[in-house]
């Protein structure tokens, strides 16, 4: 249950991102990803109000995203229920997951390592450098582990 609020958490960001990338965003999106490695946002406050400015000037945007992403997620789990649960695809989705969203452990929160997901957050509120590189270094492992070492890391122990 907690892989298909993540996946739809995901397509919800993706589909947010791409909507604001169409207008004078770049700029944005550089101060928020400075932001995420520390540069500008030093405590979870200041995101907290970074985001409620975003959401305030962007409301459109947020929930033409939520109108799309509720079709898209729905037509994604139903029409690839089987291969969701299959280590390559959760591998591959937990590779986009570290990348996008890793900072915040949302790839930790989706293979059901939930003490792993709390302790990205509570790295992001004490020192986000780390969480970024932390989240980057998850991907770059997922990148080149085979499904078996995948799904022995999936449940908790290692081969």
């Amino acid at each position: 249950m907690l892989n298909k609020i993540i996946l739809v958490l995901a397509v919800f960001v993706v589909i947010l991102v791409a909507l604001s990338f169409g207008e004078l965003v770049f700029g944005q999106v550089f101060v928020w990803i400075s932001s995420l490695t520390g540069v500008l946002v030093r405590n979870v406050d200041e995101l907290y109000a970074l985001t409620v400015a975003y959401l305030q000037f962007h409301s459109g945007k947020v929930l033409l995203a939520v109108m799309l992403t509720v079709p898209i997620s729905l037509w994604i789990l139903s029409s690839h229920r089987e291969s969701l649960g299959r280590p390559t695809t959760q591998r591959r989705i937990a590779i986009v997951l570290a990348v996008f969203l890793g900072w915040l452990g949302a790839h930790r929160f989706f293979l059901g390592q939930i003490g792993w997901g709390i302790g990205f957050l509570l790295m992001c509120w004490i020192f986000m450098p780390l969480a970024v590189v932390l989240g980057l270094i998850d991907a770059i492992r997922y990148l080149f582990m085979d499904d078996e070492t995948f799904a022995a890391t999936q449940q908790g122990h290692r081969p």
